[in-house]
């Protein structure tokens, strides 16, 4: 199957889901609307993601053995600095000695590994607003005390992050609220965006009206940056 197909395949599929979610949700018989908007757009988006890094993946030539992506949560120990930190001696010393216990267990949508090394974490969403960034980039903080040369990506099907984000240009310059708080984090986090213009809720995509359509162009832009950070890992 060439690179075109696999795209028109993945088209097909986002014009079958987005045409046909809201019908499915309004008749659902267990779950409240709004939960299968989610849940169907966040599982689109995640299974897009997956494709597109195997089809970068293959397009540099690469055997697939050698890529392999889970979403297994990270165990995340407990940063020691902070026993010292603790005022109340008895609550210090009964987390110093229980300390291996302590730990947080994380994870991105997607974790690629190449040859069993986890090298890329990709956040998968439907739409991110600068609120929801700030938890993205916690979690990738939290992920790299475990993994220092861990890079990030956040996959997005619509952009509510200000900015040009949405613009689909080959260079997004962003939004003033999105780099101040991506200031604060020590690695970058490269944002990529599939359907243009700014999300707006009153206009959702699953509607009609306000449908969006998605692009070759837009699934090709997506496999070229996966493709620069895959290629620092081969």
């Amino acid at each position: 199957m060439s690179t075109d197909e696999e795209l028109e395949g993945i088209i097909d599929a986002y014009e079958y889901l987005v045409g046909g979610i809201d019908e499915e949700a309004q008749h659902h018989a267990t779950r409240a609307y709004g939960g299968v908007i989610r849940a169907g757009k966040g599982s689109l988006v995640e299974s897009i993601a997956r494709q597109l890094v195997q089809i970068a993946w293959g397009l540099m030539g690469q055997p697939s053995y050698r890529l392999t992506i889970d979403k297994k949560r990270i165990s995340v120990p407990m940063n020691r600095g902070y026993v010292e930190r603790i005022q109340n001696a008895a609550v210090r010393q009964h987390v110093s000695r229980n300390i291996a216990d302590y730990h947080f267990r994380v994870s991105a949508d997607l974790h690629i590994h190449i040859d069993g090394v986890f090298s890329i974490a990709v956040e998968c969403k439907a739409f991110t607003e600068n609120a929801m960034i700030k938890r993205v980039l916690f979690d990738c903080s939290l992920l790299k005390r475990v993994y220092p040369e861990l890079e990030f990506l956040l996959f997005q099907l619509e952009s509510q992050l200000g900015g040009d984000y949405s613009n689909l240009m080959d260079i997004a310059y962003g939004s003033y609220s999105t780099h101040t708080l991506l200031s604060f984090f020590d690695f970058p986090l490269n944002i990529v965006t599939l359907l243009e213009g700014e999300r707006s809720p009153d206009e959702p995509i699953h509607k009609p009206e306000y449908y969006k359509p998605l692009t070759k162009e837009s699934l090709y832009r997506a496999i070229d940056v996966f493709r620069g950070v895959l290629e620092k890992h081969k």
